[in-house]
C-alpha cells in the first residue's frame, strides 16, 4: 500500500464507526476559517479552501465506502466554495488594501433590497433546478425524495452564503443558519458524526457572529467601529 493510500485511509475508530482523518482535520479547517471569517480576517479564505478540499475527498468517497447514496450536494459544493472562496479572497485583498495596521480586511453591511431579491430568487431557481438533476443523477440509489431537496438547498445555501460573505453582507450568517437547519440532520442521517457536530458547534457560532457583524453594521458596535477607523 502507497503511502498516499495509508494516508488516505487512516481513520479513527469510535462506537464501532470508521471516522477518517481527513474529515476530522477538514472540519478542523473549516471552523477555523469561520472564527478567520467572524474576524474579517485575510487568512479565512486559504485555511477554507484547504479544508474544502480534504472534504470534498469524504464526501465522494462515500460512495465507494459501503454507503450506497453519495452526498452528491455536500460533495459539489466544496468545488464551488473553492471557487468562490478565491473570489472572496480576491476582494478581500482588495478592501485591505485601503485599509492599514490590524484593521479587518471588510466593514460589514446588510444586502440592498435590490441585492436581497436577486440572491432569493436565484437560490429558489438554483434549488428547484438542482433538486432535477440531483433526483435524475441518483436514480441508481434508493434515495428518498427529501434528500436531493435537502442536498440541493444545502449546495444552493452555501454557495450563496459563502458569496455573501465575500461581498461582506450580513445577510451571509442568515444564509448560513438556514444550511445547518438542513445540513446537520443530513450529516446524522448518514453517519458522518463529526461533522454533524462541527456544523452543530459552527451554527452556535454563526448565531455569534450574525449578531457580532449586525452590531458593526449597525454602528452599534463603536469599539470596534472606532478602532477600525484609527487602523484605517
Amino acid at each position: 500500500m502507497s503511502l498516499f493510500q495509508t494516508l488516505y485511509d487512516a481513520h479513527l475508530t469510535i462506537s464501532g464507526h470508521e471516522i477518517t482523518w481527513r474529515e476530522i482535520i477538514g472540519n478542523a479547517f473549516g471552523f477555523a476559517s469561520a472564527i478567520g471569517g467572524l474576524r474579517r480576517q485575510l487568512w479565512a479564505w486559504p485555511v477554507g479552501i484547504a479544508g474544502n478540499v480534504l472534504l470534498f475527498t469524504v464526501f465522494m468517497g462515500s460512495a465507494f465506502n459501503g454507503q450506497t447514496v453519495p452526498l452528491l450536494g455536500q460533495a459539489g459544493r466544496q468545488v464551488f466554495f473553492v471557487i468562490v472562496s478565491v473570489y472572496g479572497w480576491y476582494r478581500w485583498r482588495q478592501s485591505k488594501a485601503g485599509r492599514s495596521g490590524d484593521a479587518p480586511a471588510v466593514h460589514p453591511r446588510w444586502a440592498t433590497a435590490r441585492e436581497r431579491m436577486v440572491y432569493l430568487v436565484s437560490a429558489l431557481v438554483g434549488v428547484l433546478v438542482l433538486f432535477e438533476v440531483f433526483r435524475r443523477i441518483g436514480d441508481v440509489w434508493p434515495a428518498p425524495q427529501w434528500y436531493f431537496l435537502a442536498d440541493s438547498w444545502i449546495f444552493v445555501g452555501s454557495i450563496l452564503a459563502t458569496y455573501a460573505m465575500a461581498r461582506g453582507w450580513v445577510d451571509f450568517w442568515l444564509c448560513w443558519i438556514a444550511v445547518d437547519m438542513v445540513g446537520v440532520p443530513e450529516l446524522v442521517y448518514f453517519q458522518l458524526y463529526p461533522s454533524a457536530t462541527l456544523y452543530g458547534v459552527y451554527a452556535c457560532l454563526v448565531v455569534y457572529g450574525f449578531v457580532a457583524w449586525r452590531r458593526i453594521a449597525s454602528g452599534r458596535d463603536r469599539r470596534a467601529i472606532a478602532r477600525e477607523t484609527v487602523d484605517a
